[in-house]
């Protein structure tokens, strides 16, 4: 990903982001990143994770930081009559506009689906929501943690002595947002056939379950809930943590053959031979009697030398490190993984094109920053601008707390 300005896949391409929080913004900055013109419409207090800190960077936190650079900032009541006239100004030439409103939020503005369909038949519309608009639960709030506990994820994560356990990252509300962007995509592939954008969803709660594989796949087959099993996998053995003399490092194992030519690297080649391990579904079944065989010999060695030599033979194989070292890392600095731009560091783009290249263009914008200019863009007159400012309508650069 590179901090020159250059013409992404998506470069042409005007996205009104209405969206706060996690999912929408971590949805739009992918097509940011890719040369997308995001425009991020906030409400008069401003995207809440601006303050959800620390640590913090002026006035936003890296919560806030972490997942809207490349974008553009506006500040619009959209409570008032007039910021949605002012949006529906915006929406003139848009292709996508993406919100996260409580479903029914914009019927009751006046500009749900119907009228947008009418109005701008081109547009692509994509709602990020907890549950959808119907069904038992449709219309309730959606949160992360809350999604994990309801889809089965916090029951299948943990160990017997941990109990359930939430996973450590918002894998439910990135997770959305990456099908919000693959949907998002989708529409507009069949808008070049059709001519025509549509309406589109995506919902927490049917991430959660979408995600949930193998465990979803397995219950449908056997009928058994997961049973929590720390770090183990529940179809692969061996599959886990393991100590060395230094750090711990993760094993994974996904086939005999594979089996086979980690206990002839690690100088135990007698354990591909044991009946009790010669397949995957005797490993299973013998899981405690192999994991304390492989624990002796990983005890012998360093973490790190050793996974370097399993990873060059071909095996699955990595130490256990923290974020710091993973971003420090010789393979991280030589992928480019992370980019700098002014007082701005970031992960980069994992998705790899190789002529329309992701880039780093702008940093997360302040509230606000961006509105005269937009708006000035979508040809508003200075008067006028100064009108919906004073009316409240439009935010000056001060969040209404």
């Amino acid at each position: 990903m590179t901090s020159r300005t250059v013409p992404g896949a998506m470069a042409g391409l005007r996205v009104i982001d209405l969206t706060r929080v996690l999912g929408g913004p971590y949805c739009t900055q992918i097509l940011a990143d890719h040369g997308a013109d995001v425009i991020k419409v906030e409400p008069p207090a401003g995207d809440e994770v601006r303050d959800w800190g620390p640590p913090f960077h002026g006035e936003d936190a890296a919560y806030f930081v972490g997942i809207n650079r490349n974008k553009r900032s506006i500040g619009l009541d959209l409570a008032s009559v007039g910021g949605r006239a002012v949006l529906m100004k915006l929406l003139e030439r848009a292709d996508v506009l993406i919100e996260n409103f409580k479903p029914g939020t914009l019927d009751k503005w006046g500009i749900g689906n119907d009228v947008l369909r009418e109005k701008f038949p081109k547009l692509v519309h994509c709602r990020i929501s907890g549950f959808g608009g119907d069904g038992p639960r449709g219309g309730n709030p959606g949160y992360d943690a809350i999604i994990q506990a309801m889809t089965g994820m916090i029951a299948a994560t943990g160990s017997p002595q941990s109990g359930p356990m939430r996973i450590g990252v918002p894998l439910v509300d990135i997770s959305t947002g990456l099908y919000a962007a693959i949907g998002i995509l989708m529409a507009l592939s069949e808008r070049q056939r059709s001519g025509l954008g549509q309406f589109l969803e995506t919902t927490l709660y049917e991430t959660g379950l979408a995600i949930m594989h193998p465990h979803a796949a397995n219950y449908f087959m056997h009928g058994k809930p997961p049973s929590l099993t720390g770090n183990e996998h529940p179809n692969l053995v061996p599959y886990a943590i393991f100590p060395t003399k230094t750090d711990n490092i993760f094993i994974g194992v996904g086939n005999d053959g594979t089996f086979r030519k980690l206990c002839k690297e690690i100088g135990k080649p007698e354990l591909a031979g044991d009946r009790r391990f010669a397949r995957n579904k005797d490993r299973i079944a013998n899981r405690d009697a192999l994991r304390a065989e492989l624990a002796a010999v990983f005890s012998l060695y360093d973490a790190e030398p050793l996974c370097d030599r399993l990873l060059a033979a071909g095996l699955p194989a990595g130490p256990v490190q923290r974020i710091d070292q993973a971003l420090t890392s010789a393979h991280t600095v030589h992928r480019g993984d992370v980019v700098e731009k002014d007082w701005y560091k970031g992960v980069a783009s994992p998705i790899r094109l190789e002529r329309t290249k992701p880039s780093l263009r702008n940093v997360p914008p302040k509230f606000s920053e961006h509105t005269r200019e937009v708006l000035t863009e979508f040809g508003f007159l200075t008067s006028e601008i100064d009108a919906l400012v004073a009316q409240g309508v439009v935010c000056g650069p001060e969040r209404k707390r």
